[in-house]
C-alpha cells in the first residue's frame, strides 16, 4: 500500500512540475508574426492583428516562446512581441457584465463570444474588465487567458 502512495505521489508532482511552466502572456503589437520553429529563419505561420491578444507560452528557447492561442494554434514568436499586461478572450456566448462582483448586482451589457477583454483585477470567481466603453465584472470561469 506504501508503494501506491508513493508512486501516486510521484506522478502527481511531475503532471505539476510539467503544467507549472505554463503561464499567459498577451502580444505587444498590431501585427505579430507567428514562426514555425524558433528563430527568424523559419517561415511564417500566420499574422496575428490583434494587440493584447493573450497566449499560452508552452517552451522557451532563447529569445523566443512557444505558444498556443485560443484557437490551438501552435508557433514561435519573439519576445520583443510578447507583454505582461492582462487581457482575456470569452469562451461562452452572451455573457453578461455586472456592476458588482455578484450575480445579484445589476447586468449592463452582454459579451459574445470570442470578444477580448482587458483585466483590471481578479478576486475569487470574478474578474474585473474593460471591453471598449465598459467596464465591469465578469465570471471568471467565462475566461480564457487566466491560470
Amino acid at each position: 500500500m506504501l508503494k501506491i502512495i508513493y508512486i501516486f505521489f510521484i506522478i502527481y508532482f511531475s503532471f505539476q512540475s510539467l503544467f507549472a511552466n505554463e503561464y499567459f502572456l498577451t502580444l505587444r503589437n498590431e501585427k505579430v508574426n507567428l514562426r514555425q520553429g524558433p528563430s527568424f529563419e523559419y517561415p511564417i505561420k500566420l499574422f496575428y492583428k490583434k494587440k493584447f491578444l493573450p497566449v499560452l507560452i508552452l517552451e522557451k528557447s532563447e529569445n523566443f516562446r512557444k505558444i498556443r492561442d485560443h484557437e490551438n494554434n501552435t508557433g514561435w514568436i519573439h519576445i520583443s512581441q510578447l507583454s505582461k499586461k492582462k487581457a482575456a478572450i470569452t469562451i461562452d456566448d452572451d455573457q453578461l457584465i455586472f456592476n458588482k462582483p455578484s450575480i445579484y448586482s445589476k447586468p449592463f451589457a452582454i459579451l459574445k463570444k470570442g470578444r477580448l477583454c482587458k483585466i483590471h483585477k481578479c478576486k475569487d470567481e470574478w474578474c474585473k474588465i474593460s471591453v471598449e466603453k465598459y467596464k465591469g465584472w465578469v465570471k471568471k470561469d467565462i475566461l480564457w487567458g487566466l491560470l
